[in-house]
């Protein structure tokens, strides 16, 4: 199974699903099942996300039978072939990737979309989960969701820095994680699950979703291992890989922006700044506006666009989890990120 040559995004291409390519989906689910299934089920297994098993590969938990599954994170380490111009966002599920996609799309793809009408931007007509697509389920995909083009790729994963594909780390491109406070991840991930959960499952109590975050028994997880292993890389080579917080970026949104297109390798220029293209970015990336565009329609079967926006606030854990809980998510916290210069 091969990735084919891709570069500039069609996004009209995946604006809604379609029958066809669930059904495509499906097939290739089931062949990479039916490909690794010796392998993977002898791997640690616990039971984790909303009851379901989850196996250890590489030291991290995942699902199976699922875009995002085991199966997927293998086949992308042994077919995509990245290129050096490529761009990877990475995070942490529930960590503001849907916010970190919208602002890098926008910054890379300003010349592009400048002169056209500001409604008929492809921020404006779908979920950036459409615009940067994840490496997960491009390996899975029907339709390409890049063409032939010009650089840079845009892709995105919540893959662990050891796990990813021996092409991306070899390829010289860059890279942009972010995290953010585990607290407000937690309880994100609690809003997240019960609204994804099939209504023959009683719903998960945050106690319960605690119990699962901690113990690290998430897709993805543990967190706290996700994130210092980005946050070394970074340290290592901060010219490849750019460390931001989920926190920080809401704090001066214009300016960490502008850091950002830096980076990336498409800075503002002073004209562009005067103009005010920066604080355009910001406004068109911000939560309200995403919120709006994605209150209808669906980014995968079974998954509204609406799944992916609930409050985008900083801090918003303190009215969900109990003095006891803080403390429990504090102390390890401390622990892990001990001489690490990571705050939230």
């Amino acid at each position: 199974m091969n990735i084919l040559p891709m570069s500039i995004p069609d996004v009209s291409l995946a604006s809604k699903p379609n029958s066809d390519d669930e059904e495509h989906e499906k097939k290739i689910l089931t062949l990479l099942s039916d490909r690794y299934k010796e392998k993977f089920t002898k791997f640690p297994r616990e039971k984790g996300w909303m009851s379901e098993d989850v196996y250890m590969y590489q030291g991290f938990w995942y699902i199976t039978d699922h875009a995002f599954s085991i199966e997927t994170v293998i086949a992308v380490q042994e077919s995509f072939q990245a290129q050096s111009t490529d761009i990877y966002i990475v995070t942490q599920p529930k960590c503001g990737t849907t916010w970190i996609k919208a602002l890098v799309f926008a910054i890379v793809n300003r010349t592009k979309y400048k002169n056209i009408n500001p409604l008929n931007h492809p921020l404006k007509l779908y979920n950036p989960h459409k615009c940067v697509p994840f490496l997960e389920t491009e390996i899975i995909s029907n339709v390409p969701t890049y063409v032939h083009g010009n650089s840079p790729r845009l892709f995105s994963s919540h893959i662990p820095y050891r796990t990813l594909p021996k092409s991306i780390l070899e390829s010289g491109c860059r890279l942009v994680y972010m995290c953010r406070n585990p607290k407000d991840a937690l309880v994100s991930w609690f809003y997240f699950a019960n609204k994804l959960t099939d209504k023959s499952r009683t719903q998960m109590t945050i106690g319960e979703m605690l119990n699962v975050f901690v113990k690290g028994f998430l897709p993805y997880g543990p967190y706290w291992d996700h994130v210092k292993e980005y946050h070394k890389a970074s340290s290592e080579d901060p010219t490849k890989i750019l460390f931001l917080t989920y926190e920080d970026m809401k704090v001066d949104t214009a300016s960490k922006v502008k850091r950002l297109a830096e980076f990336l390798g498409f800075p503002f220029t002073e004209k562009e700044v005067a103009n005010g293209v920066v604080d355009e970015i910001v406004t068109l990336c911000s939560f309200e506006i995403l919120k709006e565009v994605n209150k209808n329609g669906d980014y995968r079967k079974g998954m509204a666009n609406n799944t992916f926006f609930r409050e985008g606030k900083v801090g918003g854990w303190r009215n969900y989890l109990t003095n006891e809980m803080t403390q429990i998510m504090d102390d390890i916290t401390m622990e892990k990120f001990h001489g690490l210069d990571i705050s939230f």
